[in-house]
């Protein structure tokens, strides 16, 4: 078995060419290194999952006498960040080869994405304090001439009748800080030696910010035909049939 996702740091963006010249924007990742702190079984927790943790340098000061005590258990050292991850079976093991499961105490790499295309990216949006309707929610705002207040939303009443305003009503208020899921980033790139991962894309939160790295829950569909010198033109295709038939 194997654990389906990771803990990880938003390193910056930069951008990749491919073959054709075609520019990508690349979101870079620290993902882990990280360790696996506690496993829950269906039958003592009601759900399987595996419980892991960011390997960072934590001080031990920082680190309260209960969660020592959980980390100790497991002979882990202290974590600074810990989530938990659902874990899918592993391929099915050859004549003579028992199953690998996995355990607390056993390390997670990004090596676990090698054979995966899509990933989804879990993290915290940047916080940007308190924000009118311009900048919250996209208003157009009102006549930029003199006189007028661009950033107002104007009126939000309902007439005489209902006389309130409805729930739900978009207004300034707190802008960021928000959990962010983006799905289906493609991975363009893998180091195994220092632990990076290279999305396509951007990703939620600021530089070094926690982020959860999984495997794609619905992957999109691979389109066979689509795009580039290999799409087959169907017209001219029928046409190729017909003369061969003749």
């Amino acid at each position: 078995m194997a654990v389906v996702g990771i803990l990880g740091k938003k390193i910056g963006m930069t951008q990749l060419f491919d073959d054709k010249g075609d520019v990508h924007p690349i979101t870079v990742l620290q993902a882990g290194p990280c360790v696996i702190t506690q496993l829950k079984t269906l039958a003592r927790d009601g759900y399987e999952a595996a419980q892991i943790g960011l390997v960072e340098f934590v001080k031990s000061s920082k680190v309260n006498k209960p969660m020592a005590g959980h980390f100790a258990k497991s002979n882990v050292p202290p974590v600074k960040l810990v989530r938990e991850v659902t874990f899918e079976p592993s391929a099915p093991a050859g004549d003579g080869e028992a199953e690998t499961a996995i355990k607390a105490g056993d390390k997670v790499l990004v090596d676990i994405f090698s054979q995966t295309k899509y990933v989804d990216v879990i993290g915290t949006s940047k916080g940007r304090g308190f924000a009118g309707v311009v900048r919250r929610h996209g208003f157009g705002g009102g006549p930029k001439s003199h006189g007028h207040m661009f950033q107002v939303q104007g009126s939000i009443g309902a007439s005489s009748f209902p006389s309130r305003v409805f729930p739900g009503q978009r207004m300034p208020g707190h802008f960021g800080v928000d959990r962010i899921t983006v799905r289906n980033l493609r991975i363009r790139g893998i180091d195994l030696e220092e632990n990076l991962l290279m999305v396509e894309g951007a990703v939620p939160g600021p530089k070094d910010g926690y982020v959860l790295i999984s495997k794609s829950k619905a992957p999109p569909r691979e389109r066979r035909g689509f795009g580039g010198s290999g799409t087959v033109d169907p017209l001219k295709a029928s046409k190729k049939a017909s003369s061969k038939k003749k």
